[in-house]
């Protein structure tokens, strides 16, 4: 995984958080909700990119 896709997703996981604190505080239940959504696609987006990454450590170490 690049070091661009790890601080994007990074940073969508902390936007997230973010909209979902204000959610919190301010009693927007739609805004929180669109925090965790965020979250979570940054999570499986960094869930993705590992398994991209174990895939081709693999396909590496066949092809030594």
């Amino acid at each position: 995984m690049s070091i661009g896709d790890k601080l994007s997703n990074k940073a969508e996981d902390l936007g997230g958080k973010a909209k979902e604190g204000t959610g919190k505080a301010t009693g927007d239940r739609s805004l929180e909700a669109e925090g965790k959504t965020d979250q979570s696609k940054a999570s499986l987006k960094d869930a993705g990119e590992k398994v991209k990454d174990a895939a081709k450590d693999v396909k590496d170490g066949l092809t030594k």
